[in-house]
């Protein structure tokens, strides 16, 4: 019989490292403090030298076991140079959520290739690359780990004029179940979260759009926009013990958007 864990201790993230991608403000920020007041030692990422630096000294401010690493999730030699160094480092990352991500709002008739793969390369592939660079360690350290791959209510549901962005997080979610069906043997959990309509730098054209401000708060039961620390508490679930038998799914944390399509 399995010894069972107390409840708090089943979302202790004490001696845990966590890397972030993309987590220098919005939902990424929000996550990687959320981890770090569970517990654990937090890596927080972006292209920008300046933006990561303020973001640790906020981290650290609170107290908290913050590092800062500057690389674009989008470029793979960048992605592997990134990981050599954590090795020679010792720095063994167990928890990666994969939250870069861009926008791109265009209809489809006017959009170039170029911005189409811009966005999957970016949103997509790069959550493989960097999947793929902390899979092979953690494989080799015999330990297990948690990989969460930050989708969308599009990964569910299209939406006009971000096509790209809706294709990328479709694939998220079922690139969280590739990951899950390869690398469970290993005592991986690959899982996802689907963030609904959140107060972000990225939405917010919408937000000060009073037409769809209003869309957003009439579709939705809770009336609302989300709030990015709401999503903290899913992520502590999907990094923690307390989720060592959820794997290849998605959790959609949309005030129930898509239960009333």
């Amino acid at each position: 019989m399995i010894q069972s864990k107390s409840a708090p201790s089943l979302f202790d993230l004490t001696g845990r490292m966590a890397l972030i991608t993309g987590s220098t403000r919005g939902i990424g920020f929000a996550l990687a403090q959320g981890l770090a007041e569970a517990g654990a030692a937090v890596i927080v990422n972006s292209r920008q030298q300046d933006a990561v630096t303020q973001a640790v000294s906020k981290l650290q401010a609170l107290g908290l076991n913050a590092r800062g690493a500057v690389f674009d999730v989008a470029d793979t030699a960048g992605v592997d140079a990134a990981f050599e160094g954590f090795d020679r480092d010792g720095l063994a990352i167990d928890i990666l959520i994969n939250n870069a991500g861009i926008q791109h709002r265009q209809p489809m008739l006017d959009l170039t290739l170029d911005d189409w793969n811009r966005v999957i390369n970016t949103n997509l592939t790069a959550a493989f690359v960097v999947g793929r660079a902390a899979a092979r360690r953690m494989v080799n350290r015999g330990n297990g780990g948690k990989i969460i791959n930050i989708g969308s209510l599009t990964s569910e549901a299209g939406r006009a004029t971000v096509a790209p962005y809706t294709v990328a997080k479709g694939g998220i979610k079922m690139l969280s179940k590739a990951m899950a069906a390869e690398w469970a043997q290993f005592n991986i959990q690959a899982n996802s979260i689907g963030p609904g309509y959140i107060l972000t730098d990225m939405n917010e054209a919408l937000i000060n759009n009073p037409s769809f401000d209003a869309w957003v708060k009439s579709s939705n039961p809770a009336q609302r926009w989300g709030r990015p620390e709401e999503l903290v508490g899913t992520a502590i679930f999907l990094a923690s013990g307390a989720s060592s038998y959820v794997n290849g799914q998605i959790i959609y944390v949309d005030g129930g958007w898509l239960s009333v399509l």
